[in-house]
C-alpha cells in the first residue's frame, strides 16, 4: 500500500514523492525542527528507482498547518506507529535529520518493543543522543531567532520579516520542545543497523557526538563525516551516495 498523492479528508502522515508501485524498499524521511517534506524534494532522482522516498508529514506545517504541532515524544511516536503501519508492507528504512533523527530512533524503539515490523536500517543525521546545550523552546522570541541565525537555519530575509516569524516561531518552538523530549534514555537500544552522519562544521552535533549512537544499537554501526554545517543535507549527493547502496542491498536480500 504505497503512500499516494490522492486527496483524503483524513490527514496524511506520509506521501510518496513520487509514488513507485513496484518499489522494493521505502525510505521514510523525518524533517529537522521547523522543516517539512519539501526538504526531501528531488531525493528520488538521486536514488535507485527501486527506492520510494516517503517524507513524513508532521502536524503544524505544510498541508497540516492548521493542526497543533506535537511537543512530546510519548504522544507523537504511538501516532506515527499507528498511521505509518499500513506502509510497512515492504522492507523500509528511516532517515531523520536533527529533530527528525531523534524521532526516527524513538519510533524504531517503539516498534521493536511492541513486536511490530522494524526498519531495516536507521539513518541518523545531524543529531546526537545527548540533551541540547540549551532548552531552546524556553527562549524568548529574540533569543530563539538568534539561535536559528547562529545555526544558519533560515535566510536573513526570513528572520527579518516579523509577519513570517509570527507564523513560524510557534511551530519551531514546538519542534524544539519535541526534539528536547526525544533524547533517548541511556539504556535505549534498537536491534537495527545504524548509519550516522555528521557535518564537518556542525556546532550542534559533531562527529564525536554523532558516534555516540553506537551505544544505542545492538546491530552494526557506522558513521561518516560530510562536508558542511548543521544543514549539510541540503547538498545531499554525498549523503545519498552512501545511503543508496545500503537501501538496495537490504531491499534485494532474498526472503528468509
Amino acid at each position: 500500500m504505497s503512500p499516494h498523492e490522492s486527496r483524503s479528508r483524513t490527514p496524511r502522515w506520509t506521501v510518496a514523492r513520487p509514488a513507485r508501485p513496484d518499489a522494493a524498499v521505502r525510505l521514510f524521511c523525518f524533517p529537522y525542527a521547523g522543516g517539512g517534506s519539501s526538504i526531501f524534494r528531488g531525493w528520488h532522482s538521486r536514488l535507485d528507482e527501486r527506492i520510494e522516498v516517503c517524507p513524513v508529514l508532521l502536524p503544524g506545517r505544510e498541508e497540516r498547518y492548521s493542526e497543533a504541532a506535537y511537543t512530546r515524544a510519548d504522544a507523537l511516536v504511538p501516532a506515527l506507529a499507528e498511521h505509518l503501519a499500513p506502509h510497512f508492507d515492504i522492507p523500509f528504512a528511516f532517515f531523520g535529520h536533527s529533530m527528525g533523527g531523534q524521532i526516527a530512533f524513538a519510533l524504531a524503539c517503539h516498534l521493536a518493543e511492541s513486536g511490530g515490523p522494524t526498519p531495516g536500517r536507521l539513518f541518523l543525521s545531524g543529531c546526537a543522543p545527548q540533551p541540547s546545550r540549551v532548552l531552546r523552546h524556553e527562549l524568548s522570541d529574540d533569543e530563539l531567532v538568534s539561535e536559528i541565525a547562529e545555526m544558519n537555519g533560515a535566510p536573513p530575509e526570513v528572520l527579518d520579516n516579523k509577519e513570517v516569524l509570527e507564523l513560524l516561531l510557534p511551530m519551531i518552538r514546538a519542534d524544539f520542545a519535541l526534539a528536547e523530549d526525544s533524547v533517548p534514555a541511556e539504556g535505549a537500544r534498537v536491534p537495527v543497523p545504524v548509519t550516522a552522519f555528521a557535518g564537518t562544521a556542525d556546532p550542534e552535533a559533531g562527529h564525536d557526538q554523532v558516534r555516540l549512537w553506537a551505544r544505542h544499537t545492538t546491530g552494526p554501526f557506522e558513521s561518516f563525516e560530510l562536508e558542511g554545517d548543521h544543514f549539510f543535507l541540503h547538498q545531499p549527493d554525498a549523503l545519498l551516495g552512501l545511503a543508496g547502496p545500503r537501501l538496495t542491498s537490504r531491499a534485494l536480500r532474498p526472503p528468509v
